[in-house]
């Protein structure tokens, strides 16, 4: 049962059962398909929340409207193989599945999320990123507390992130963990582009009162809703399960997207609502 009120105070809520069992699977079976079809040959770009000044790519930073590949940052021997096969090893998918894809597509764009998104009070809606996240079993990586604010920011901040469970998440998979109610602390840094690169604006420097994380598990179909200055994270998967989830990042159309965003879209693939 929705309650705008929870989500307010919170900063996130939780949908047990907002996916189908066959949807998820659906999702599941698309994404196998694509990482089997992938050439690792290509490209090797390897994602992390750790010295993302220094680790970011051009085909990082040119991903916001094409879907493409990243590796776990531990998934490569000191020689540059792969430790393990290609479909284990995948970081995530990113970040135009919802509109590149027919099957993401016809998922993202659901009269359920359209929905959902009124509900909370996001005017004239545009799904701005998607990625598909494997959390790989013994091998998944941390991503460290952060607000989704910093890295897609709007004028006014009008940005919510949906976190959809495609397997059970556990604290032993690496489930998700916020601080309840962290929204309301303010943005604490922006990712932006300059002249020099990527660099972190940072308006508080104080750390994140990460002793006030709880953890948020959930079973596979559940809907996390995370407000863009919600603090959260997530921990390293060293257990032998894997953790897929697939989110969503929509903002309003009425709001400003800044041109120093990191994420950007070249002028023939905009953003488009429901």
């Amino acid at each position: 049962m929705y309650s705008r009120d929870r989500y307010e105070d919170n900063g996130f809520l939780v949908f047990e059962g907002f996916a189908s069992e066959d949807e998820c699977d659906q999702l599941r079976t698309r994404a196998a398909e694509m990482v089997h079809e992938f050439d690792p040959a290509e490209v090797v770009s390897i994602f992390s929340t750790h010295e993302q000044n220094r680790t970011t790519d051009d085909y990082f930073l040119t991903s916001g409207d094409k879907i493409r590949f990243f590796f776990e940052e531990n998934a490569f021997n000191a020689d540059g193989t792969l430790k393990y096969e290609k479909e284990k090893s995948i970081n995530k998918i990113g970040h135009a599945l919802h509109d590149l894809d027919p099957v993401f597509e016809c998922f993202s764009r659901s009269q359920k999320i359209k929905d959902i998104t009124t509900a909370i009070g996001i005017k004239n809606p545009l799904l701005l990123q998607s990625m598909y996240i494997f959390k790989q079993p013994n091998i998944g990586g941390e991503v460290t507390c952060h607000q989704d604010s910093t890295f897609l920011y709007t004028e006014p901040i009008d940005i919510v992130g949906l976190w959809f469970a495609l397997e059970d998440a556990t604290i032993e998979n690496g489930c998700l963990w916020a601080i309840p109610g962290g929204h309301r602390s303010g943005l604490k840094s922006r990712w932006v582009r300059s002249p020099e690169g990527m660099r972190f604006d940072v308006f508080n420097a104080e750390p994140w009162p990460e002793d006030q994380l709880k953890p948020l598990e959930v079973s596979k179909g559940s809907l996390i809703l995370l407000n863009g200055l919600l603090p959260h994270r997530s921990f390293e998967n060293r257990s032998p399960r894997s953790r897929h989830a697939y989110t969503l990042h929509l903002i309003s159309a009425d709001a400003d997207y800044p041109a120093d965003n990191w994420l950007q879209r070249s002028p023939t693939v905009p953003l488009r609502g429901f």
